[in-house]
């Protein structure tokens, strides 16, 4: 590899929503099964290509099919060496934050530390009252379930009582995060400035989503975000995490390419029967057309945002059949990204944080000293009365990344 492949600055990979579409130029729709199947091809093919990040989605109805994303994350961790496994939405508000704790931490242990995650409401109304939730307390379950996630990662024993689940006495979340680090946590949002305000209190990252609306609206959370985050004092505003979505359909000629993504377009059941093709590339960030169209594209983005740490690319959806999805994989990997980390490095300044991984995370806090092993002691499961149950001292309690990294007391 060449010294650009190998910068650490910026994270470039492909998220998947799990939609199961028919394919409108054959009338065929997949199988649950051979969906599943297919995305595995591609989370493993993405790594064969060169990117860093997988990112799935969570959904709990058809025609979607990832319910469960650990699950399937860890499979992939199990079949990947170096791949960053991540989620494209882990609904903060249905879930319950222990388990949240608990499933990502074990899948920090299982794929060796490959493994964050982005944390959102999510866009399915009717997911609320399934897990026994009111939508209309959206927002107030989002803030209070974090404070609790953030907690049961940073705290061997939390006493915790809120509005929203049972309180908790003497708990403990199992398996410790790895080497006392928590995952990284990505806010995402499409539209809300609350959003924004979470990721930069605790010194988060914040993930716009950047597919549906124009520039400006995405410019305008993100401005917000960076200045909160140094508001809270993690750095400056140019020192905050910031990480972007996107949507590319790549042919060698340009004219190819529209003709040949304009009818998954056409009956994509997101977008389908609204604006054009050409007005909605016009107005968001889809860009349908040679590599090289691509690249002027998303190089131009930080002229928008800023420097930023990761661009994740939708590539799968609307009925795409999985032999199309590979094939803009090895474009992305062979013409795309490899020209995208050079001109994203070009005049970086030196105060941007690179992308968040394990290990750097693990020498912020640590500062080249052995990370936190956690050994449990004996312990009947009652913390009320015997203190902590590991044997070692609880490590120094780190924020997030960067510059918030050595904030003390975040």
């Amino acid at each position: 590899m060449n010294e650009t492949s190998n910068w650490p600055g910026m994270q470039f990979g492909v998220m998947t929503v799990s939609d199961i579409t028919q394919d409108p130029t054959t009338g065929k729709t997949p199988s649950e099964a051979q969906r599943i199947k297919d995305t595995l091809t591609i989370a493993k093919h993405t790594e064969e290509v060169g990117l860093d990040v997988f990112a799935l989605g969570e959904h709990h109805n058809p025609p979607f099919w990832s319910s469960s994303p650990t699950t399937t994350l860890a499979y992939i961790a199990a079949q990947t060496e170096r791949l960053i496994l991540t989620t494209s939405t882990t609904l903060i508000t249905t879930n319950d934050p222990v388990k949240i704790a608990e499933d990502f931490a074990m899948l920090q242990h299982v794929s060796g530390g490959r493994a964050d995650l982005m944390l959102g409401r999510g866009n399915t109304g009717p997911v609320y009252p399934w897990f026994g939730k009111d939508i209309r307390q959206g927002l107030p379950l989002t803030i209070e379930n974090y404070d609790l996630l953030h907690k049961l990662w940073r705290e061997d024993v939390v006493d915790w009582e809120g509005k929203f689940r049972s309180s908790l006495q003497g708990f403990t979340s199992t398996p410790r995060p790895l080497d006392g680090v928590p995952p990284f946590v990505w806010h995402g949002s499409i539209r809300t400035p609350e959003i924004a305000e979470q990721a930069a209190y605790y010194g988060n990252g914040f993930f716009a989503n950047n597919i549906f609306w124009p520039k400006e609206h995405y410019q305008r959370l993100i401005t917000l975000y960076r200045e909160r985050f140094a508001h809270y004092g993690h750095g400056t505003p140019q020192q905050a995490i910031v990480g972007l979505g996107g949507q590319v359909f790549m042919r060698a000629n340009s004219q190819d390419a529209v003709r040949e993504f304009r009818p998954y377009f056409d009956n994509a059941p997101v977008y389908g029967h609204g604006p054009s093709l050409e007005d909605f590339s016009q107005m968001t960030p889809l860009t349908v057309g040679s590599p090289q169209q691509v690249i002027d594209r998303y190089a131009a983005m930080r002229e928008t945002f800023g420097d930023y740490q990761r661009q994740l690319f939708l590539i799968d959806h609307a009925g795409l059949p999985t032999k199309t999805v590979l094939e803009q994989l090895d474009i992305l990997g062979s013409e795309v990204v490899p020209v995208l980390r050079k001109e994203l490095q070009k005049n970086r300044p030196a105060e941007v944080p690179d992308a968040p991984t394990h290990a750097n995370l693990v020498e912020k806090i640590y500062a080249g000293a052995a990370p936190r092993q956690a050994v449990p002691g004996a312990n009947r499961g009652d913390n009320l009365t015997a203190g902590s149950p590991y044997q070692d001292a609880a490590p120094r309690r780190g924020s997030a990344f960067g510059a918030a990294a050595t904030k003390v007391g975040a």
